[in-house]
């Protein structure tokens, strides 16, 4: 392996990265619910028409040509939840006919009975490393409610996060910032499972007491030595993506998390609603560019690397054609 293009770009701009986390999806030969005829009414963004469309690998190869992505992982894309093993068993062919994704992280149900045989045969797929399973949230912190069923206080659902233990997943942890207190206390009981919370804790209140709040519940959550964080997704609903309020958000993730446990990700093609993904990769290097060489590079790949047992070259010397 090289990269995913099959060669190694020397443009001094091109970022040598895993990508930790995206999605692809084929609306003819899969049915993704909120892709087709159930839409998702309370999206983070607002209007996600334009992600209506297929997005498989050579549009991510094309989005991605200008950077030397050395590997991706593929994190469910919401495929129809009554076949919960078929996107992996997709995800796996598009891996034998493009060279990516090159790991899995699929889609359980925790609080449902058969969660055990779901997580068995994901396990049969040799790209599977982890599980996301969105635990049931509130739209706000007023709307909260505690330990209803599959809820992070549900024991039928803790149960089934449980298992992830004995399969060796990690669990990509996806919650808005005011669940962070109560992820924290669930990762805190299961020290032996993996845990990588998504796009950056969600900080989408950028006021003053909105970021105070979210600064908080992630201080809350890093206290867990077993929770990594992808630094990822910084789009806000009906707002352009703004390269100075990002800033301030990847600085405080770097400082809170440590650039030790901070993994780089695109969650293209998601991201694409708000910046390109040329955009995004270079705008993020300038948001780092105070860390040193080696610290770059495991912020945007060898974190990824390791997370996710993913085996990937890594110098042009080894790249080139």
């Amino acid at each position: 392996m090289t990269t995913i293009h099959g060669y190694w770009n020397d443009d001094p701009g091109a970022v040598t990265l895993i990508d930790a986390h995206h999605h692809l999806w084929d609306l003819q030969a899969n049915r993704y619910p909120w892709l087709a005829d159930e839409p998702e009414t309370h999206f983070f963004m607002g209007n996600y028409d334009p992600l209506k469309r297929n997005y498989l690998p050579d549009d991510y190869k094309r989005d991605a040509r200008g950077h030397n992505v050395l590997a991706t992982v593929h994190v469910e894309a919401e495929m129809d939840r009554e076949a919960q093993v078929a996107e992996t068993r997709w995800l796996s062919e598009m891996n034998r006919l493009h060279g990516m994704p090159n790991a899995i992280v699929g889609h359980a149900w925790f609080h449902t009975g058969n969660t055990e045989e779901i997580l068995a045969q994901h396990a049969s797929f040799p790209l599977v490393r982890g599980i996301r399973s969105k635990p049931v949230t509130s739209r706000s912190p007023a709307e909260m409610s505690p330990g209803m069923p599959g809820t992070m206080q549900d024991p039928a659902w803790l149960r089934g996060l449980a298992l992830l233990e004995k399969f060796d997943f990690s669990w990509d942890l996806r919650v808005p910032s005011w669940h962070l207190r109560e992820a924290a206390d669930v990762a805190r009981s299961f020290p032996g499972i993996r845990v990588v919370l998504n796009h950056t804790g969600f900080p989408w209140d950028r006021s003053a007491a909105g970021l105070r709040d979210w600064r908080s519940a992630m201080e809350a959550i890093a206290r867990c030595s077993n929770v990594h964080l992808k630094v990822s997704e910084f789009g806000l609903k009906g707002q352009p993506w703004d390269y100075e309020s990002n800033r301030g958000i990847v600085a405080d993730a770097l400082a809170i998390f440590g650039v030790e446990r901070c993994m780089f990700a695109t969650n293209f093609p998601v991201a694409g609603l708000r910046i390109g993904y040329d955009d995004l990769v270079r705008a993020t290097r300038r948001m780092v560019a105070h860390l040193s060489p080696s610290q770059q590079d495991d912020f945007f790949w060898r974190n990824a690397q390791a997370f996710y047992r993913v085996a990937a070259r890594s110098g042009p010397e080894q790249g080139k054609p």
